[in-house]
């Protein structure tokens, strides 16, 4: 992409909510939010339907009102304040791009509105496009291009007005895999060239891990956690987090100290947050990467298990073991150099203790699938 540092633009403004609260009816879509984004900061509020996320946008930018609490950008309250008065933009995942206007037209769409002299809007609108590397589409119709280049379209729209804080509620959903991946790399590093606060809604964990500076994992209108995105993937806060962010296999069985007992025997690890109390229900959340494969008997820390079933994923091979109780382990391995094993070997899944995260059962997903043994008794 061209560098962006010539042309001129707003500041960049941090965000804050302060107990805020949103209720529809007897429903609560946002819980007394208190959250502080830094200015130039890319923070990703992720989470599944129904979280808040989505809400906490929409008051950012001023299309919903709290109920009670707080929102400032820059240090500034802007509770009160419509939309139009605030220093923000916002990108929808449906981008309502004009199909009777020209590229340029709808670019300049939100400069036309505030009354810029035409010579400037021209400027403008050729710097705004240089910017997502559009200008020699300026002439045709959205119609015309593909969803990757209106999404890019739907951002140059946005940033024309150069806003302190750029809002993106899902921009990248309604793209295939490769393009989303390809639009990914390129808002962050538009958003590093440009230096302004973007504020970025997703469901999608892998778009939030790859992209943000810091994540915010929503659960019903709370943030669950507030970590850099390799914290929030290393070390989850709570099993809501770790269902949540990337595959695990989780081990049922209960709490003692350090460990949890399983039909299997202990399975040692660290606590993910608060530990639970002696005795009571935990799980232990492993990651497919962090198993390896071994011969059966292999002394340590692990279990038994007849391979299920091999697949390749390109660079990375995916091997499903059957351990018994109609359970299975998944284990995710670099394909160059793997073992080679087929369906029906036995095989000994092993770990490292440092590499398992303890938590109370309680505070898992009633949905989530417990990969490995029932509790035990």
């Amino acid at each position: 992409m061209p560098d962006p540092s010539s042309p001129p633009r707003a500041a960049a403004r941090g965000v804050e909510t302060v107990d805020v609260t949103k209720r529809y009816g007897e429903a609560i879509a946002v819980d007394d939010l208190t959250l502080t984004i830094e200015p130039g900061e890319f923070l990703s509020l992720l989470g599944p339907s129904g979280c808040g996320k989505t809400t906490t946008l929409r008051m950012i930018a001023g299309f919903e009102h709290p109920d009670s609490g707080d929102i400032r950008i820059g240090g500034t309250s802007v509770v009160s304040l419509p939309p139009y008065r605030r220093e923000v933009n916002t990108v929808f995942q449906a981008y309502a791009l004009f199909p009777h206007m020209t590229v340029a037209e709808n670019v300049a769409y939100g400069l036309q509105q505030r009354r810029v002299p035409k010579a400037e809007q021209r400027e403008r609108v050729a710097e705004a496009l240089d910017l997502v590397q559009l200008r020699r589409f300026a002439d045709r119709k959205p119609t015309q291009l593909s969803g990757g280049q209106q999404q890019r379209i739907a951002l140059s729209r946005a940033l024309i007005n150069r806003p302190s804080v750029l809002l993106l509620d899902e921009p990248l959903a309604a793209l295939d895999r490769q393009l989303r991946e390809d639009m990914q790399l390129e808002l962050k590093l538009l958003q590093s060239r440009l230096g302004i606060t973007f504020v970025f809604v997703t469901h999608d964990q892998s778009e939030a891990l790859s992209m943000s500076d810091r994540i915010a994992v929503m659960r019903a209108g709370r943030i669950e956690q507030l970590d850099a995105p390799a914290t929030v993937y290393d070390s989850p806060a709570s099993a809501y987090v770790a269902s949540f962010i990337g595959q695990q296999n989780f081990l049922h069985g209960v709490a003692r100290a350090d460990r949890i007992e399983t039909f299997a025997g202990p399975v040692h690890g660290r606590w993910g947050g608060a530990p639970a109390a002696d005795g009571t229900d935990a799980v232990a959340a492993i990651r497919p990467e962090f198993v390896r494969l071994a011969s059966p008997g292999t002394e340590g820390p692990g279990l038994d298990g007849t391979v299920l079933g091999v697949s390749h994923l390109g660079e990375t091979l995916q091997v499903a073991v059957d351990i018994g109780h109609d359970r299975t382990v998944l284990i995710r391995m670099p394909a160059p150099g793997a073992p080679r094993v087929a369906v029906g070997d036995a095989v000994r899944c092993t770990w490292s203790a440092a590499d398992v995260r303890l938590f109370p059962a309680d505070d898992l997903p009633a949905a989530t699938h417990v990969l490995a043994l029932p509790k035990a008794s």
